[in-house]
């Protein structure tokens, strides 16, 4: 019992924390659906089964089974993840990174930011989110455009801060392009 209301505790702190960055980003009707899918019985269950309360349940299940399927279930509903921007090249006849929208783009700084809050608790500086994004490979799967604003944000998180960053996506929003 204490893993099901660790993971719900876990969850429903990191949605709140990026609804409230949505709210600072413009997008406050979208930051208020974000990550609903963490509580179908898909994801819910697999994320409490796994909990640690020290990393990612899909962490756990990756180990268990070479993959997430909770992950694989979140990644599909969710456009905030680049994962979920991929489709058929008909020219290489392989899957390729897709642009990105403008609004989603920005729903995924805001979860990047309170996953880096939550994660790292009262050790969290405005430099997390973009070592967290330096060391990991989304940097080379997602859309090069879309890889480049990310890290443009991020960059002006740390050297600036959140007024700054979150003032350049509501300026990328209001321009509805990058």
């Amino acid at each position: 019992m204490n893993k099901v209301l660790g993971h719900f505790k876990t969850i429903t702190k990191h949605r709140h924390m990026v609804i409230k960055h949505c709210s600072k980003a413009g997008i406050l009707f979208q930051g208020l659906f974000h990550d609903l899918s963490k509580y179908s019985l898909t994801e819910f269950l697999k994320g409490a089964k796994y909990y640690t309360g020290k990393r990612s349940p899909n962490e756990g299940e990756r180990a268990d089974y070479g993959f997430s399927y909770a992950w694989m279930h979140h990644k599909g509903r969710n456009k905030h993840h680049f994962e979920y921007w991929t489709d058929y090249n008909p020219q290489t006849k392989k899957m390729s990174p897709v642009k990105m929208p403008p609004r989603y783009l920005a729903e995924m700084f805001c979860d990047r930011v309170a996953a880096s809050k939550i994660y790292q608790g009262e050790n969290y500086t405005d430099a997390h989110p973009l070592l967290y994004y330096e060391r990991g490979m989304a940097q080379y799967a997602m859309h090069i455009e879309t890889s480049i604003k990310l890290k443009q944000f991020l960059t002006t998180l740390k050297d600036c801060g959140e007024d700054e960053a979150f003032r350049e996506v509501r300026n990328m929003l209001k321009d509805k392009k990058y």
